[in-house]
């Protein structure tokens, strides 16, 4: 019996979670008229738009709005690159790809409308990077590997390259 009520306990729990995620995302969603562009295998979908925002929110907060859609742009990029996952999930999860997931703050930060909307803009083909498929904060960039990289573009405390 405790089994059973244990399990209709985490059943709801999930079932409200799912419930509130759906309605915070209406309410974020609630007065934007930014389409996104549906697409297949290999490209960012536009039901992907909550987990790239979610990574804007943890790795481009306090950037300008350019910056913020530069960082969604990377993704998607990255999307579209065979040398990466063919989708955000997995480019977003990729071991060691972005420190937010390494130190759990990518599930502490809470989107804001702004940050969907940078989301937006980059899946519907707004690419201010010029097709980076890396960025890092030169400030606080420990790796050599990444200096490597060719730099397209500087965009408020981020650099992107490829």
């Amino acid at each position: 019996m405790k089994q059973f009520l244990a399990g209709m306990l985490l059943g709801a729990f999930l079932l409200g979670a799912v419930f509130g995620m759906f309605f915070i995302s209406q309410q974020v969603f609630q007065g934007e008229n930014i389409p996104v562009q549906a697409l297949g295998v290999g490209q960012p979908r536009a039901d992907d738009v909550w987990m790239i925002a979610r990574m804007v929110a943890a790795e481009a907060r306090g950037e300008p709005f350019q910056g913020q859609v530069a960082v969604a742009a990377v993704i998607a990029n990255r999307v579209r690159d065979p040398r990466f996952p063919a989708t955000v999930n997995g480019v977003i999860y990729q071991p060691l790809a972005f420190e937010p997931i390494q130190n759990g703050s990518f599930w502490r930060v809470n989107p804001t409308a702004e940050h969907v909307r940078a989301a937006r803009y980059a899946l519907n083909g707004w690419d201010p990077t010029g097709g980076a498929t890396f960025f890092w904060n030169p400030a606080t960039a420990t790796s050599r590997w990444i200096w490597t990289r060719t730099i397209t573009s500087r965009i408020g405390r981020h650099v992107f390259g490829f």
